[in-house]
């Protein structure tokens, strides 16, 4: 008879609360189930009750280390509606940011990946290397993170001409520690013993399940937005798309370690092609319509669907984060491996919670049945009992 393991809904390895239920036999896990909901913050809700321009601002608080994906996202899906495209420059600018953000979101990995298996030298390294990159992004958007920069029709500010050499510098300087980095992770016995052959996702399962982005690159699963339906500067610019066949954790390790090697070509390629002219064409209104807007975030396709009433206001603004569709494929991976490898398994997706809530209270007739200031009253209601409780 199988017994249940409760990991979360708050745990060390956690960065957020989520709840896993394993069920095991001895040492072996023999099943696993996933309880999504604790983290909900009603994203979807409050886009529709904002501006397209405050809009902007508030997708990229859906995630800290994917936040320029989100608003380049929305804006895409906003520029869908409205028949119009970033400039020249705008869509070289986008890129070198988003592909900054994907060596922050990468190192960042790389980081709680040493903490999870207890290596810490792999944390500290990995955290000090990313914060030439998050410097970069201040001296380009002004914020380390939440860059206020993406915004329809191109960005909001430019950069000045002497930004650029310090960011070339930091490039090639991040490359070798880059390199270093992955030498030192693939070559030790201790890693390769604790990620090698570990969590194996075959091909066909990553299909199945429809992973998307590093989680199935890993598993020989070749798809790529960047490439497959190419948006910014990427089919202007010299670079591969990382594939490993094994399906294992460490082939998941390899492909966003190799990565960031591919995304530093694409930011000096960028920079020592970028246009001149204007940062952003002007968009006026959006229209009547719906659109929709796709990139490459540094866990996998991030999608957002905008219908326009006309008004200045979105009338639905459905969003999707990649971890949605990564999040079931570590069923198939977590089977028959050791509670011990557990924790690690889930942390190969780099899986972010707040990123992949979602809820809707509907009633009998379909629409909806509670709106913020309800869900908020409900909140405190939900306080006060727990306070009375104690």
């Amino acid at each position: 008879m199988s017994t249940l393991i409760p990991i979360g809904p708050f745990h060390p390895v956690l960065e957020e609360p989520e709840y896993i239920s394993l069920y095991v036999d001895g040492e072996t896990v023999e099943d696993a189930d996933i309880d999504l909901g604790r983290i909900h913050r009603g994203m979807e809700l409050l886009a529709q009750e904002k501006t397209y321009d405050q809009d902007c601002f508030l997708v990229e608080r859906i995630c800290g280390i994917c936040s320029a994906s989100h608003s380049w996202a929305a804006c895409r899906a906003m520029e869908d509606i409205a028949g119009i495209g970033p400039t020249d420059r705008a869509r070289y600018l986008r890129t070198i940011v988003h592909e900054l953000e994907r060596l922050h979101s990468h190192m960042l990995w790389v980081g709680l990946g040493g903490h999870i298996l207890g290596y810490w030298t792999v944390f500290m390294w990995g955290w000090k290397y990313r914060e030439p990159v998050l410097d970069s992004l201040e001296a380009i958007t002004g914020n380390r993170n939440h860059y206020a920069w993406y915004r329809p029709g191109g960005v909001r500010r430019d950069v000045a001409d002497e930004v650029w050499p310090v960011v070339l510098k930091r490039m090639d300087e991040f490359a070798a520690q880059t390199e270093m980095l992955l030498h030192a992770i693939l070559d030790d016995p201790v890693i390769l013993g604790r990620l090698k052959g570990v969590g194996l996702l075959t091909k066909e399962d990553a299909i199945r399940y429809g992973t998307l982005g590093p989680t199935a690159r890993g598993s020989g699963f070749d798809i790529d937005v960047r490439r497959d339906e190419p948006y910014g500067a990427y089919s202007e610019v010299d670079w591969d798309v990382i594939v490993r066949p094994e399906g294992d954790c460490l082939a998941v390790a390899a492909v966003r370690l190799l990565e960031m090697l591919e995304s530093v070509k694409i930011i000096k390629q960028c920079i020592e092609r970028l246009p001149g002219g204007p940062i952003a064409n002007e968009v006026r209104e959006i229209p009547r319509g719906e659109g929709v807007g796709h990139v490459e975030a540094p866990r996998g396709e991030c999608f957002h669907f905008i219908r326009s009433n006309g008004t200045n206001m979105p009338e639905r603004h459905k969003m999707r984060a990649p971890t949605f569709n990564n999040i079931p494929s570590y069923r198939p991976r977590v089977k028959g491996e050791s509670i011990s490898d557990a924790v690690l398994i889930f942390a190969i997706i780099d899986p972010c919670y707040s990123c992949t809530e979602r809820m809707a209270v509907l009633g009998p007739d379909g629409r909806r049945a509670l709106g913020s200031k309800d869900l908020i009253a409900l909140s405190h209601a939900k306080t006060e009992e727990l306070r009375k409780g104690s």
